[in-house]
């Protein structure tokens, strides 16, 4: 598998595919990590489709292998997490057999036949039919062996090796048989990140915002809100009139404490200007500028460099988004 190419395809597949490209591609995706020994990244990947296109999660398992690989993966970590709720039990002593006889059984060349349905499958019989080295290598127990057949497809049929139950313990306990490594947390937040940028989240009012970041950040209270006198203080002693939604922020709360990435943004009584540039953080790394009636928020990120926002509230935005994307 070219991991490269992979997640190319799958970013493009999540910010332009129609709905069940959509899912296709972060069901796949979810069960690769899964079954690479990344569940974590696997449930951090589906949460955030749920909670953006609130669409079940029945739309990401297509058949009856799949479902069957998510039960028996589950069932070797000895959880399920709240997600996979609305997933239909299933008796995995029955699904060990079904399973043993889809392995068994000569691949067809109608086999996928409506997305590996029930009706699919029985239909896939009506085709010819040869040998299929990626299941007997599954029938064996032969991780390896499919592991280098599988290496070779564009996207590797892990929901016929996870629906393994004697290999689903392998699996989750961190086999990674493809060698991903840490990739599958690299394409997660990558994927995470398209979603959102798919589905932009309404951040609401500011009261709203500030409340939806500190919750993302694990807590704490922001401090009050200042006055309008204390604002117009801040101006007159700083000789500028700031921008209408830096004054909107500063009467929802004077001020933000630091999380791990980003600043103190500074209260009111510790404003200060330099040369027309507001400087509203400590340390001093988010900017206000004017250029003639038009103010622009500057963000300057050590690593990242410098970033221009045409609104403060575009950057607690980007920051709300961040946070998002990371929980």
């Amino acid at each position: 598998m070219d991991r490269d190419a992979y997640l190319e395809g799958a970013i493009r597949d999540v910010l332009s595919g129609d709905d069940a490209t959509l899912d296709d591609r972060i069901g796949h995706a979810a069960l690769l990590f899964a079954a690479s020994g990344a569940m974590a990244e696997a449930d951090r990947l589906i949460t955030h489709w749920h909670a953006l296109t609130e669409r079940p999660v029945t739309a990401l398992v297509p058949g009856a292998v799949q479902a069957r690989a998510w039960a028996m993966l589950f069932d070797a970590q000895g959880s399920r997490p709240e997600w996979a709720a609305a997933l239909t039990p299933l008796d995995l002593d029955a699904e060990e057999r079904a399973h043993d006889a889809y392995l068994a059984r000569r691949v067809s060349d109608l086999d996928g036949l409506l997305g590996g349905s029930p009706i699919g499958e029985a239909v896939s019989h009506l085709g010819s039919s040869r040998p299929d080295r990626l299941r007997e290598a599954v029938t064996r127990g032969d991780v390896d062996a499919w592991a280098g057949i599988a290496s070779r497809q564009a996207r590797p049929d892990v929901a016929v090796l996870a629906a393994s139950r004697r290999l689903a313990p392998r699996l989750v306990a961190g086999a990674d048989p493809l060698g991903l490594g840490d990739w599958p947390g690299l394409c997660a937040g990558a994927l995470v990140a398209a979603l959102y940028e798919r589905y932009p989240p309404d951040t609401g009012s500011w009261r709203e915002m500030i409340a939806g970041v500190l919750r993302l950040r694990g807590g704490g209270t922001a401090p009050p809100a200042a006055s309008a006198r204390n604002i117009d203080a801040a101006e007159a002693r700083i000789g500028l009139r700031l921008p209408a939604d830096y004054r909107e922020f500063l009467m929802t709360c004077d001020g933000l404490p630091a999380d791990v990435v980003f600043p103190r943004l500074l209260g009111t009584a510790e404003l200060r200007a330099e040369g027309g540039v507001v400087v509203i953080a400590d340390p001093a790394s988010v900017l206000l500028t004017a250029a003639g009636a038009q103010w622009r928020t500057v963000e300057i990120d050590p690593a990242l460099g410098t970033t221009v926002h045409p609104t403060f509230r575009a950057l607690l935005e980007r920051h709300l988004l961040l946070l998002a994307q990371s929980a």
